[in-house]
């Protein structure tokens, strides 16, 4: 950021040079110009310290939640992908957004009490509502369940 504070002083310097005073009409607006330049250069530099602060902030975030999810979900080996017993333990249902195509994953505990359920798309962000999942007597509606 100081190299648009070292423009700013260079125009200040011309200007000076230049003996512009706010006498003349293009004297006050050149030398606003300037004044209103610095006012940006100042703002750009705390935006940038603000986002420096957020990206430190974000990244203590990222760090405390994937300790409560080693917390929540246990390690899990990256290296047992063949082995599909692990998410049975985790009790979801698996539907494909009709809008996307991208695969959702519901809590069966979520949609034991309705026949009918409603969710967002955490891809397209459209509603999405699903009827009669599951049912028992009729068996399975057709998508991916696991227990």
């Amino acid at each position: 950021m100081n190299y648009l504070y070292e423009r700013v002083a260079y125009l200040r310097g011309l200007a000076e040079g230049s003996e512009l005073t706010e006498e003349t009409r293009e004297g006050k607006i050149l030398l606003n110009i300037i004044d209103i330049l610095e006012d940006f250069a100042d703002s750009i530099e705390e935006v940038k310290r603000e986002v420096e602060d957020l990206d430190e902030y974000v990244e203590a975030l990222d760090e405390d939640l994937a300790v409560v999810e080693d917390d929540v979900y246990g390690e899990m080996d990256d290296d047992d992908d063949d082995d599909d017993d692990d998410e049975d333990e985790f009790g979801f249902i698996e539907l494909e957004c009709p809008n996307c195509h991208e695969i959702i994953y519901l809590d069966e505990d979520a949609t034991d009490d309705d026949d009918d359920i409603e969710v967002v798309c955490p891809s397209c962000h459209e509603k999405l509502h699903f009827e009669d999942v599951c049912d028992e007597e009729g068996g399975c509606c057709g998508h991916h369940h696991h227990e």
